[in-house]
């Protein structure tokens, strides 16, 4: 398995006020995803679109190797 870094600096606004996240790994950025899906589209949209994404892979895909990330 591969280690992947991530740099990136996320600021979302919201009427509420806003929010800052760094994400480090894909794990951290796929929860920041969840969570800005969920207070955009509530919890079943969130769901039904993550299911959307979820639908182009077999159950047990097991991820990139990796050479096939390089």
């Amino acid at each position: 398995m591969t280690t992947v870094s991530i740099t990136a600096d996320i600021k979302a606004l919201w009427p509420q006020g806003h929010s800052s996240y760094s994400p480090g790994s894909p794990e951290e950025l796929a929860l920041i995803s969840i969570d800005l899906l969920v207070k955009t589209l509530g919890t079943q949209g969130a769901q039904s679109f993550i299911a959307q994404v979820l639908e182009k892979y077999p159950g047990d895909y097991k991820g990139a190797s990796d050479t096939e990330r390089e």
